[in-house]
Order: structure tokens, then sequence, then C-alpha cells
């Protein structure tokens, strides 16, 4: 059963929450779509897991529930009355999930027995994000490959791994290099490649509106820095 929207008595954000954004609307609109961040993880504040997940989901359903009643919507309708209490609880249950650092999936090796050598390749992990900038989806497809350095890991937890960091606000460019990171230190070897193909809604759905397009972005460490190793990759990644 959805819970009651909040009302004026609940949680409310405090004060630093309310202040001016630090840009003028004239800025962010002469920036337009050249957007960057010099961070190498999300950024986070400092209090970000002082509140419970209840508590957030809480503040962001007040908070959804004015945007959708400054843009005209009768939320006495039965169809979007629940809505605030269901984008909120979807974005810290669901599609946020990744920035809380609690949630990122134990990684466990197994001994090498086979002493398989060569490059072990997982594929096609299709993966949902959401675009930093405009708050809408990425979708796409993540290649991983490494060569086992006496461990091995179970596929599935490459998948969750991947999908760890795909539930946070992101940039292609940064999913990418986070996940080499990631997979360099959880499989314990240098030898690791991470190549993602995405589709951008903000590309897609806003803006210049192109749907054909596709953005790939790719990190190799350790082999993988060879030429004859990269197209080893390629050729499993783009085999028919």
């Amino acid at each position: 059963m959805t819970p009651p929207l909040p009302s004026s008595n609940t949680i409310q954000p405090d004060n630093d929450t309310l202040k001016p954004l630090h840009h003028t609307l004239e800025q962010f609109e002469s920036l337009g779509d050249a957007h960057f961040s010099g961070n190498a993880g999300i950024a986070l504040r400092a209090d970000a897991f002082e509140c419970s997940d209840d508590e957030k989901i809480n503040i962001i359903a007040h908070h959804f529930k004015a945007i959708m009643e400054t843009l005209g919507l009768d939320l006495q309708d039965d169809s979007l009355a629940g809505t605030p209490y269901r984008v909120a609880k979807m974005y810290v249950k669901e599609i946020f999930s990744g920035i809380n650092p609690d949630n990122r999936p134990k990684i466990t090796l197994f001994n090498n027995h086979y002493a398989y050598q060569h490059m072990l390749v997982e594929k096609n992990i299709t993966f949902h994000s959401t675009c930093e900038h405009h708050f809408v989806p990425i979708q796409g497809k993540a290649h991983i490959a490494y060569f086992p350095n006496g461990k091995v890991v179970g596929l599935s937890k490459i998948n969750r791994l991947v999908q760890h960091y795909a539930r946070q606000p992101q940039v292609q460019e940064r999913l990418t290099m986070q996940l080499l990171h990631e997979f360099k230190t959880a499989l314990q070897s240098e030898d690791v490649a991470v190549l993602i193909n995405a589709d951008h809604l903000c590309v897609q759905a806003r803006g210049v509106q192109d749907i054909a397009s596709s953005t790939v972005t790719a990190q190799y460490s350790g082999k993988f820095l060879e030429d004859a190793v990269q197209q080893e990759f390629l050729r499993h990644v783009y085999a028919v």
C-alpha cells in the first residue's frame, strides 16, 4: 500500500539545501551541454549518509510533489497521487542505490584450479544508468575482460559490480574508469579491459534528438595496453 504523501510536519531539508544555486541561470544557459566534472567519483556531500533511506524517501517525495504541482499537475488524481512516493523510493532503493558504498557487492575470488591463463571476457552486460546532467536514462552494454592472476571470480559478480556503479548519477567516461579501477582491485590483476557502448536519452530525447548515435568508451590496463591483446579483446566483443 502506498503511504500518504508527506505533510508539512515531515522531515524538512536543512537550510543548506535551500540555499540558492552557486551558479546563476544565465551561467547555466551559457554552459549549455558543455558539461565537465573533475571528480574521479561521484560528488558527495560530507553528510551524504546521515539520513536513513526512509528519511531520504520522505524528503524526496516532499520535493517531488512540489515539482509536480509547479508543473500544474493535479495530485488529487488517482493516477498521480502516489507518484512522489514512488519516484522517491525508486531513486533511493533502485536507480541510485549505488551511491551508498554499503550496497557494493561482495566479490569472492576462487583458486584457479584449471590453471586457465588466457583472456576471459564477459560481454554484453546490459545496464541502466542515469545521466547526472539531466537525470535521464543511459542504457547500454559493458564488456569486461581480464587475465587471471592465480584467482578467478564468479561470472555473476562481474555483472553485479557493473550494476552497482551504473546505479549512480553518471557520466560514461567516469563509469568506465570506475569499473577499470574496481575490477583491477577486485580481481587482484593489472590485466583488465573495460569497454562500454551506450545510448544517452539526454541526446535522443532532448537537445539534438539524435536516436541513431551511441557512445563508446574504453579503458585498458596491463597486458591490454599491447595492441595485439586489445585487438583480440575487440574481436571477442564484436564477434557475431
